[in-house]
């Protein structure tokens, strides 16, 4: 990891670790793939980085639409 990708990393896990736990019960079920966008970003940034983790959350997050057919989407 360089520089502010170590910083960077503990901070985006809080915050998706936040949303799942404090706003995603209160909007309920939503996402059309397995795992949750949200789980798909946090596993992606655990095992990629923050940037490239990032990137390939932000990419799924876009595919989660009513025009998508969704299902199961793992981290590559």
């Amino acid at each position: 990891m360089a520089g502010g990708e170590g910083l960077m990393q503990p901070l985006l896990i809080a915050l998706i670790r936040f949303y799942q736990r404090r706003i995603s019960p209160l909007t309920g079920p939503s996402c059309r793939f397995h795992p949750t966008c949200s789980h798909y970003t946090l596993e992606a940034i655990q095992k990629y980085g923050a940037l490239k983790g990032s990137w390939l959350g932000a990419r799924r997050i876009l595919r989660c639409h009513p025009f998508h057919p969704g299902g199961y989407d793992p981290v590559p």
